[in-house]
C-alpha cells in the first residue's frame, strides 16, 4: 500500500508535525492521541505532546486534541493552527465543525465513516483516508455498555495512509496500554481498520512539490 509522504516535509531533524483530532466526549479522541504520540516516540520522535480542548463537560460534546511530534524537544504547547493531519472520529462532525480549517496543502484528512472518501463532500488539496472504525471495533468486540470504542481502530487508517508512524510502533504502543483479552481485541480492531482503509489521494503539482 503506497502511503502519503506529507508534501512539503523534508527529512530535516528539526521538523515538527502537527495533528488535530476531532471527536465527541467519550469516543476516545484523547486516548487515540496519547497512543499515537507514544507510538511516535517509538518511531524516533523524541518530542511529543497531546493537548485536549473541551468545548463542554457534557458526554458527547465536541472535543479536540492538539498533537505535535518532533525529532527535537517540543517547546510549543498552544493549540495547533495549521495542522498537517486532521483526524475525525465521527463523520457527523463534518457538518458541525470545519475540520479542514487551515489543513495544509498536501496534508491528510482521516475520517471514521461507513461512506467512501468521495462521498464525504470534503474534497480539497489534501489526501482523504476513510475507514469504518465503528464496524472494525464492533467486529473485534470492543463494545462496553453499548458504547463502541474506537480509540485504537481510528489509528488504522492513519497508519495506512501515512508513513509518519508505522503500524508496528502503533501495535507496540497499544500493547503498553492494554493487556490480555483487551489487548487482543484492540489489536484486532486496529488491523481491521488498517486493512479496510479507502484512500482518495491528492497529488501536489510537480512544480509545487519541488518548491
Amino acid at each position: 500500500m503506497r502511503r502519503l509522504k506529507l508534501i512539503g516535509v523534508t527529512e530535516a531533524m528539526s521538523i515538527t508535525y502537527e495533528i488535530v483530532w476531532h471527536g465527541r466526549g467519550g469516543q476516545g479522541a484523547v486516548t487515540a492521541a496519547k497512543i499515537f504520540t507514544e507510538a511516535a516516540y517509538y518511531q524516533g520522535f523524541k518530542g511529543v505532546s497531546a493537548k485536549p480542548t473541551y468545548f463542554s463537560e457534557r458526554r458527547g460534546a465536541p472535543v479536540s486534541v492538539h498533537t505535535r511530534i518532533s525529532r527535537e524537544p517540543i517547546r510549543t504547547f498552544s493549540n495547533v493552527l495549521y495542522p498537517d493531519i486532521a483526524v475525525v472520529l465521527d463523520d457527523n462532525l463534518l457538518d458541525m465543525v470545519n475540520v479542514t480549517a487551515n489543513l495544509k496543502t498536501g496534508g491528510l484528512l482521516v475520517v471514521n465513516s461507513a461512506r467512501g472518501p468521495e462521498e464525504l463532500g470534503v474534497g480539497g488539496p489534501y489526501t482523504v483516508a476513510v475507514a469504518d472504525a465503528f464496524h472494525s471495533s464492533k467486529e473485534a468486540g470492543l463494545v462496553v455498555e453499548g458504547n463502541v470504542l474506537i480509540s485504537t481502530s481510528i489509528l488504522g487508517p492513519l497508519a495506512a495512509a501515512s508513513d509518519l508512524v508505522g503500524l508496528e510502533n502503533i501495535r507496540l504502543a497499544v500493547g503498553k496500554k492494554f493487556k490480555a483479552a483487551a489487548l487482543e481485541r484492540n489489536l484486532t480492531a486496529l488491523e481491521l481498520a488498517y486493512k479496510n482503509t479507502r484512500i482518495l489521494r491528492y497529488e501536489l503539482p510537480a512544480a509545487s512539490a519541488r518548491a
